[in-house]
């Protein structure tokens, strides 16, 4: 890398391994002043990992860091700050029940005999918020009065302050905003670049990183793809380095074809009628009928999951209605759902899918177990049996069924929790990112398993940031953006076309 006197941050060839993951290898990213510099990249990609050594959480295992141009070694967050680093955290990290001034100033309020010098504290507090940020709010209410935009304000107002920073590292800060917000937050960072503050902006809304930053580096699977101005790189490009995928390419890969449309019924087993939560994603309409796959494809932050979640009642919508087998659904709830046929299978299984403790047995039948209710509970007997029932359908590599479930390998722990929605007999699958962090025949052996489930009359959803795998599994593709469905696809369609719908554009 060389040198430059407009640099404030330099990392180079920064490498960092965790057990079994290589999570930073050879990367390099340079930060100059007054520049918004966003960092992008699926999960995985080493975002995170990056920043956190950069603010002194981890430590890189090899590689510089400059600032200045200066050799450092980031010691500790505490010592980043006195650097000049200051972060601001997705999930706001204030006290809701201080004041905004408490929030800006805690830990260096100005003291008068000895106690706190509330009048200035509220000016000082005042005057922050007024000249750095123009924001012109009441400083004595409780931060919990303000909306989410002001508490992301304050946030900032409080790591500028903290640090006197000329670094500030924003990690998806317009997560829980919206558009108007946003703007407001885009207004900050704009008054602040120009101030000289230089800015990583980390975030999976491509519209945002168009309109706001200056240059992007995109990371994937731990290495450096490139750092690229924002004005010379079409957002088709920039997905197609996201995920790895030439302009050009086409589907190559052998294997899992898709057979004829004849096992899809005509009516609609589920439908979705303007169905959507604010903030998470916008109203759509979705028909899912018997025997039919549908794919879900967009980017990391697009509204996958979030569509996921209501069609299981995790969350519940605020508009529009849902109906299952032509009834209304009246009640959501992860149990109901269950009651009605409904399963998801979740995107992060070591959050929200395997429990570590249990066998695979006992993995395999909680589901079921739940909606039987504890009243009608399954015998031992019962358990052993589909237990293996469903260790021997899915292949899964165990010594038995009381092996714990923590020892088997991704692969195979995906399959358990595959079998444990199985077992409960769904009328509708949802597979949230079903092959994600597991071997290629793995992978083979969960697509076959949806289409064959597909051919006896059970409908699937399947969603997975893999194009390749979403095009070889589906009927259907629904693509979108920015947390809105933005369109359709059926019969032959190419990874080009998703990409273009997924960027927004028709290059």
């Amino acid at each position: 890398m060389t040198l430059d006197a407009d640099y404030v941050v330099e990392m180079e060839r920064i490498t960092k391994a965790f057990p079994g993951v290589q999570a930073l290898s050879n990367v390099h990213l340079s930060l100059r002043r007054g520049e918004i510099h966003a960092i992008v990249g699926e999960n995985g990609a080493g975002k995170s990992t990056l920043i956190k050594i950069l603010t002194g959480v981890e430590k890189q295992d090899a590689g510089t860091i400059r600032l200045d141009g200066k050799a450092v070694m980031v010691r500790s967050p505490l010592h980043a700050q006195e650097l000049g680093i200051s972060t601001v955290y997705q999930e706001i990290n204030l006290c809701p029940n201080l004041s905004v001034a408490e929030n800006i100033l805690i830990g260096r309020e100005p003291k008068r005999l000895g106690g706190i010098d509330w009048k200035a504290m509220n000016a000082h507090a005042r005057e922050i918020l007024l000249q750095r940020l123009n924001i012109d709010i009441d400083v004595t209410q409780n931060l919990a009065a303000y909306p989410v935009a002001i508490q992301q304000m304050v946030a900032i107002a409080r790591a500028l302050e903290i640090s006197s920073a000329r670094i500030l590292i924003l990690d998806e800060p317009t997560s829980s905003l919206d558009v108007n917000e946003t703007a407001q937050l885009f207004q900050v960072m704009r008054k602040l670049k120009g101030e000289g503050v230089a800015i990583i902006f980390i975030t999976h809304f491509l519209d945002q990183v168009y309109e706001i930053s200056d240059r992007i580096t995109v990371l994937r699977n731990g290495t450096l793809v490139g750092t690229f101005d924002t004005s010379d790189i079409s957002r088709l490009e920039l997905i197609a380095k996201m995920i790895g995928r030439s302009l050009t390419e086409l589907d190559e890969m052998s294997g899992i074809k898709l057979e004829s449309r004849k096992h899809i019924k005509d009516e609609a087993l589920l439908q979705a009628e303007d169905l959507g939560l604010t903030g998470a994603i916008e109203p759509f309409d979705l028909e899912l009928h018997a025997g039919e796959v549908l794919g879900i494809a967009g980017l990391l932050g697009s509204g996958r999951t979030e569509i996921a979640q209501l069609l299981f009642g995790v969350e519940k919508p605020d508009s529009g209605s849902l109906k299952m087998a032509g009834e209304v659904v009246e009640h959501f709830s992860p149990l109901a759902s269950i009651g009605r046929g409904i399963a998801l299978c979740p995107e992060d299984r070591k959050e929200a899918g395997i429990i570590d403790d249990l066998t695979v047995r006992e993995n395999i039948v909680l589901a079921l177990q739940a909606n039987r209710g504890w009243f009608r509970y399954l015998s031992t007997q019962q358990q052993y049996e589909l237990a293996d029932r469903y260790i021997k359908l899915l292949n899964i590599a165990t010594p038995s069924a009381d092996q714990s479930v923590k020892n088997l390998s991704g692969g195979n722990q995906q399959k358990v929790i595959l079998a444990r929605w199985l077992a409960t007999n769904p009328q509708v699958l949802i597979l949230d990112e079903p092959t994600r962090g597991i071997d290629v025949g793995a992978k083979a052996e969960i697509q076959k398993l949806v289409l064959s489930l597909a051919e006896e009359g059970k409908s699937c959803v399947f969603i997975s940031s893999e194009l390749d795998e979403v095009l070889r599994t589906s009927h259907r593709i629904m693509v979108l953006r920015d947390r809105e469905k933005v369109t359709e696809f059926s019969g032959e369609v190419d990874q080009q076309r998703i990409m273009q719908a997924m960027a927004g554009s028709e290059e």
